[in-house]
């Protein structure tokens, strides 16, 4: 299976790949989608979205998880090797294991079916315009002088070359969870809302999106240690960095 449907010709028009084998799902996707004006090309199996990714350089995927060939995380994780891209994971099981291992792989967001295109839509903008935002930060940084680099306990936060340290030791981030943690860091003990932080990171202001927060933070644990990011039940996260020691905390005892 393979549509395309939209504007005609370059023109600037933003290029969306929909990857989803059940045809009906597709196509309402892509009619969807294409009324937004962007150019949508769906496949409905894993190696030909590979290299349909490969050939197109889309502005952003919609990945189903289950595919015949390969799944969707092997796919994520190989058009993500080639070229980063965001990637909205489209999923039929609410696990949220399922969830932490496509993040893993790099996905920015993922959704449950059934879910309304409105929604889809809407978190499909959100997606490409954090990309255009770093596009655009990316390119001013060659230009002005860059952010210094963002010293919170141990853990460095170099938002020019987005690097990652925690100590000496250097901590692979996806965009997302370095979006999430650059959030969280610039306002150390600070408590911040799932959905403001939906809002800043996502830039989507629905409160349906807060489990996306929810397992950002999980996948941030994961990487960087339990310590660092503290959960305010019913209300949100903080960053909680180690406090520095003082050379009296290592001074020894006096004798006696």
């Amino acid at each position: 299976m393979a549509l395309s449907q939209g504007p005609a010709g370059p023109g600037g028009s933003t290029t969306v790949l929909v990857v989803e084998d059940e045809p009906a799902i597709a196509q309402a996707i892509v009619h969807r989608l294409s009324a937004e004006g962007w150019q949508v090309h769906a496949v409905g199996d894993g190696l030909l979205a590979v290299d349909t990714a490969a050939r197109l350089h889309p502005d952003v995927v919609l990945l189903d998880v289950m595919l015949p060939g390969i799944d969707g995380l092997e796919v994520c994780r190989r058009i993500q090797a080639e070229r980063p891209v965001p990637v909205l994971m489209l999923t039929a099981r609410d696990d949220e294991t399922d969830m932490l291992v496509g993040l893993g792989v790099g996905a920015d967001d993922y959704m449950t079916k059934p879910f309304s295109m409105r929604e889809l839509v809407a978190r499909t903008k959100a997606l490409l315009r954090r990309q255009q935002r770093a596009s655009q930060a990316a390119e001013l940084s060659t230009v002005h002088q860059p952010e210094p680099p963002l010293v919170v306990g141990d853990v460095t936060v170099d938002r020019a070359q987005r690097r990652v340290l925690r100590g000496a030791d250097e901590v692979h981030l996806t965009p997302t969870e370095f979006d999430l943690l650059v959030a969280l860091a610039t306002r150390p003990r600070t408590v911040l809302s799932r959905e403001r932080l939906l809002a800043e990171v996502w830039d989507w202001v629905d409160a349906s999106g807060t489990r996306t927060v929810d397992s950002h933070i999980k996948a941030l644990r994961r990487k960087l240690g339990p310590d660092l990011v503290r959960t305010v039940h019913g209300v949100g996260y903080a960053f909680e960095p180690a406090e520095p020691t003082t050379p009296a905390e290592h001074a020894a005892p006096a004798g006696t």
